[in-house]
């Protein structure tokens, strides 16, 4: 009979003691080979699959397990480098120093969980041994977002779950790491079964019944508290009118004719100034004028996407008087997006003003977490503005900001989110936003030029959705609820993530004090 410590130890995997030693080093270097392919598509890109996420950790983890402890865990990292490097490519992120380094570091904590489980699990129980992986997997996550400038952008595999709404409702309980908890739970009750070749030992089956009966209640539990969750308590108060609003194609392509398509605030601001401001002028009388029309269609609420609006800092208080005009005449809320050019460094904010039907100035918001590489304005205070209004409590972030799931968690009904992305990057961003929604269970509206557009319902539906490519006009209309739900994430935060990370250094400390116990000499 094998024991999972005695398969770790004899390095031998899944080739019983005594088999080919080949033979046992092509089975490692497949399982490495599948779980690296896996990762590739499990990274939340454009070729996600879902189940790849499931699947990597369980070949990865049997690689590590298996042969010596360095030469495993330093695939595992070269895998995770990999994995990065892909993403990048996949959603075309600009690989700055900054950005492929970053992406690099993440991956060394992402093999955190692998080197946990070599090194820790072997001396300890075997229910300790099943969650000790996943906890270190979720609370490396959750670290990742503290620590990284990327937030959940990258490394943080619920939003490759993005169409098991079911499934996802578990986050408005643990925030975004009880995903990767329960995909790192199914990787060791997997190895465990490996481990253990039940389908040669009889006597070990009984064992593994539990094992795999325990996961298998959990998810399935989860599985129905997400689907009662959406059948039964859908949001089905008022809604209201919203609209989402780009440039029109044209005028964009006209502007980036007269100020360069690489244009830097820097390269703005020693341009002709007057030749600019008339550039400008015409992308903000496009959106004006969309404005106004989204108005007559019935939206009371209308928001812009990230930097629709170019304004020199000269023109600032005029062209906010035309907003607040247009916002007053039309009795809307009138949220205007702004790339403001400033004469001198930092020479650019990224701000968004929002104005009530009276044409009353409500807030002035600036970008909290601009893009580490691409975006060199100074970051706003990181103060998300909330204001009552008839269509429940309204709130503000800004693209990248919606990446940061401690910023977001806020006590609002709708969550405006104006947003610029990127054709290769759109689609994903948007689905990485949407989890922010079902764990705050607050509608969002997200505007974003160059990428996907749309709104969400506080449990993660799709309520408009509109591709910038292929069409000249960017409106999008929704119908959002304007009653949001409070959230258990919203409650108590971080707490489930906390847990992970206590229990995690709770099981490592106990193993080094057995290790030194049984090498301390007998008295």
């Amino acid at each position: 009979m094998h024991t999972d410590q005695d398969v770790r130890r004899s390095g031998t995997g899944d080739v019983p003691p005594g088999g080919p030693p080949a033979a046992r080093v092509r089975w490692r270097w497949a399982w490495l080979a599948a779980g690296t392919l896996l990762w590739l598509l499990a990274v939340h890109g454009r070729f996600d699959v879902a189940v790849a996420a499931w699947l990597s950790p369980v070949f990865l983890l049997r690689f590590a397990r298996t042969g010596p402890a360095l030469n495993g865990l330093l695939m595992v990292w070269v895998a995770s480098a990999l994995a990065g490097v892909f993403w990048m490519v996949e959603t075309a992120v600009p690989m700055t120093a900054i950005t492929v380094l970053g992406v690099i570091a993440l991956g060394t904590l992402t093999v955190v969980p692998y080197v946990v489980d070599r090194l820790v699990t072997p001396a300890v129980g075997t229910a300790t041994a099943l969650l000790l992986f996943p906890a270190a997997l979720a609370a490396c996550e959750f670290l990742m977002t503290v620590i990284s400038p990327f937030g959940t952008a990258f490394g943080v595999p619920a939003a490759t779950q993005h169409d098991s709404l079911a499934l996802l409702q578990v986050v408005s309980v643990t925030g975004p790491y009880g995903v990767g908890f329960l995909i790192g739970w199914f990787a060791t009750v997997a190895n465990h079964i490996w481990d253990n070749r039940v389908w040669e030992h009889r006597e070990n089956r009984r064992g593994a019944r539990t094992v795999v009966g325990s996961f298998a209640a959990v998810l399935l539990l989860l599985l129905l508290a997400g689907g009662a969750r959406l059948a039964f308590f859908a949001p089905d108060g008022d809604t209201v009118r919203a609209a989402g609003i780009s440039p029109d194609t044209s005028v964009t392509r006209e502007l980036r004719g007269v100020i360069g398509e690489d244009s830097t605030p820097q390269k703005v601001a020693g341009q002709d100034q007057a030749a600019v401001r008339a550039a400008f002028g015409k992308v903000n009388a496009n959106l004006l004028a969309r404005t106004r029309e989204a108005a007559q269609a019935g939206a009371e609420i209308v928001m812009w996407s990230e930097q629709a609006a170019g304004v020199l800092a000269a023109d600032e208080r005029a062209f906010l008087s035309q907003v607040a005009a247009v916002a007053r005449e039309n009795g809307v809320y009138l949220q205007a997006a702004v790339s403001l050019f400033l004469p001198r460094a930092p020479y650019a904010a990224n701000r968004t003003y929002m104005f009530d039907p009276t044409g009353r100035q409500v807030w002035v918001y600036n970008k909290a977490h601009p893009i580490p590489g691409l975006e060199a304005y100074p970051p706003g205070d990181g103060v998300v503005p909330v204001t009552r209004t008839p269509y429940g409590r309204l709130a503000t972030v800004i693209c990248f900001d919606a990446d940061f799931p401690e910023l977001m968690r806020v006590d609002a009904d709708i969550m405006i989110v104006p947003a610029r992305d990127w054709a290769e990057i759109g689609l994903v961003h948007s689905q990485k936003a949407n989890l922010r929604s079902i764990e705050n269970g607050y509608a969002m509206i997200r505007q974003g030029e160059f990428g996907v557009s749309g709104a969400f319902d506080p449990q993660g539906r799709v309520l408009a959705a509109h591709d910038y490519g292929g069409a000249d006009r960017h409106v999008v209309f929704s119908d959002v609820p304007t009653r949001g739900t409070t959230t258990v994430y919203r409650v108590v935060g971080d707490a489930f993530a906390w847990l992970c990370l206590a229990g995690t250094v709770a099981a490592i400390g106990v193993s080094v004090h057995r290790r030194r116990s049984r090498l301390s000499p007998s008295p």
